[in-house]
């Protein structure tokens, strides 16, 4: 007896999405700019050379760091996209 073959199914395909570059595009523009603003604020006086490592370690700190009332959770994950597309 012959073995039942399943109909080949399509491969599914994979779309990797770029979180920080899709929460950016998500914001008003008026906020996107404002964001970027005070990314570049943060890395002139913190990383003036800008290099990647560096701005990559702010954004770091700021998505896993406490934050105050001055800067919740939304607020810090928002300006750390912005610090890590300083960084591309």
């Amino acid at each position: 007896m012959e073995r039942a073959r399943r109909p080949a199914e399509p491969q599914a395909t994979a779309e990797i999405i770029d979180f920080d570059k899709a929460l950016l595009a998500a914001c008003p523009p008026r906020l996107r700019d404002e964001l970027l603003t005070e990314a570049a604020m943060l890395a002139d006086a913190f990383a003036p050379d800008r290099r990647a490592d560096e701005l990559e370690a702010m954004a770091q700190a700021l998505s896993a760091g406490d934050r105050d009332a001055e800067l919740g959770r939304m607020r810090a994950r928002r300006l750390a996209a912005a610090l890590r597309n300083l960084a591309e």
